[in-house]
């Protein structure tokens, strides 16, 4: 007989993401302040965005389902 798998938890997968994107949001805001001052805010988001959801997709998910997985 073969044990069910749990499924993992949402909410603390969610936490664990939260973790990892928080400090990349904010390094970020601080690393394009200087060098896009007077732009708008959509257009500092137009390059903000891509390097979060790359950093995310490519870096900090795989990184939670290799390290936190027996966590989740």
């Amino acid at each position: 007989m073969t044990t069910p798998t749990r499924k993992p938890s949402r909410l603390r997968f969610a936490v664990f993401v939260f973790c990892g994107v928080y400090p990349l949001v904010t390094a970020t805001i601080y690393a394009l302040a200087p060098m896009t001052v007077g732009w708008e805010v959509w257009q500092r988001n137009l390059i903000m965005v891509p390097i979060i959801v790359a950093s995310m997709v490519f870096g900090i998910i795989p990184f939670i389902q290799r390290r936190c997985g027996r966590w989740l």
